[in-house]
């Protein structure tokens, strides 16, 4: 999920637990969407559930930023349009990935997205990451923490894929992986596409996820992607329909909606810091609800994932102040 909370400027509240405890619970949930996800979904059945996901909500996003919408203008709705393909493809590249890993494992390697995300920037405009609303960073090497972090996030994911011991990582791992990197793309993309710089933020969402919806919609119809939207609806019992409602509702419009109710209440780096503990809840859900056992080297692989990638995000913040 994208976050949004970049774009805001910061409000001091009055009680910070008030808006803090809905943006933590934002973090839950999409933790425990991997497990969510991984209940009702097997490889035949990806693109069937990602049309029905998505398809559930976007009447409801359409509806509650009509006039934002139709304020588009062409040059934005073709920006918010590739930005939907990519993000089309992260939907792809996780929803397959977790039908073939575990949600612990599926969480923590995502995470990797924060190391990928600074990196990538760096690389292509040859400055320090950003941190929000701090000034311009200057032309100056990456830090050796942040070089450090990303290495110990990286020995983390190994050591994390060989929790019974060292084989190669699974189909799942490895797409799991590219959907990291996809996110990475996507974010980079956002912030590179001129087109959508104005347009407002529920606006941009709708249109990309609908044009990740169609995406969707095409490989359904297309032979041999596995069963349709219309005999996977018919063959759901009442647990998978509260668990696409719970990844639709929760995971989608709740989520969405608060960060947009949280950044104008706080700091975007407090939003960012919050919904940055969704690995853990990941690894939390996967370890206390579908009894995954990742072994000793897992356990170790992911502590330091999660300490690298916090370690990671610190030292970007402070290196573009």
């Amino acid at each position: 999920m994208t976050s949004i909370a970049a774009s805001v400027p910061f409000r001091a509240p009055r009680r910070a637990w008030l808006t803090d405890l809905p943006v933590l619970l934002v973090a839950v949930v999409w933790g425990a969407s991997y497990l969510a996800a991984k209940g009702i979904t097997t490889t035949h059945t990806v693109v069937a559930v990602l049309v029905l996901r998505f398809a559930v909500v976007l009447p409801a996003l359409v509806v509650a930023g009509w006039r934002g919408l139709r304020a588009l203008t062409a040059a934005q709705w073709r920006g918010a349009g590739l930005l939907g393909l990519i993000l089309g493809g992260i939907f792809l590249l996780e929803t397959y990935g977790v039908v073939h890993t575990s949600a612990t494992n599926a969480g923590l390697i995502i995470s990797l997205t924060m190391i990928f995300t600074p990196l990538a920037e760096a690389a292509l405009t040859r400055t320090l990451p950003r941190a929000p609303g701090s000034a311009r960073a200057g032309r100056t090497p990456m830090p050796r923490a942040f070089l450090a972090a990303a290495g110990l996030s990286v020995a983390g994911v190994v050591l994390l894929t060989q929790g019974g011991g060292f084989t190669a990582p699974s189909l799942g791992d490895l797409l799991m992986l590219l959907a990291a990197l996809a996110r990475t793309v996507h974010v980079l993309a956002m912030s590179r596409i001129k087109a959508v710089e104005g347009a407002d933020s529920l606006s941009l969402t709708t249109v990309q996820l609908g044009s990740a919806v169609v995406v969707f919609a095409l490989l359904a119809a297309a032979p041999g992607t596995g069963a349709s939207p219309w005999s996977v609806a018919l063959d759901f019992g009442p647990r998978e329909w509260a668990g696409l409602l719970f990844l639709s509702v929760f995971c989608t419009l709740f989520a969405f909606f608060v960060q947009m109710w949280a950044v104008r209440r706080t700091s975007p780096s407090r939003v960012s810091l919050l919904l940055g503990t969704e690995p853990l809840w990941a690894a939390a859900a996967g370890i206390a609800i579908a009894g995954d056992r990742p072994g000793v080297l897992g356990i170790a692989g992911a502590v330091l994932v999660l300490a690298g990638t916090s370690w990671g995000r610190r030292a970007a913040d402070e290196s573009g102040r």
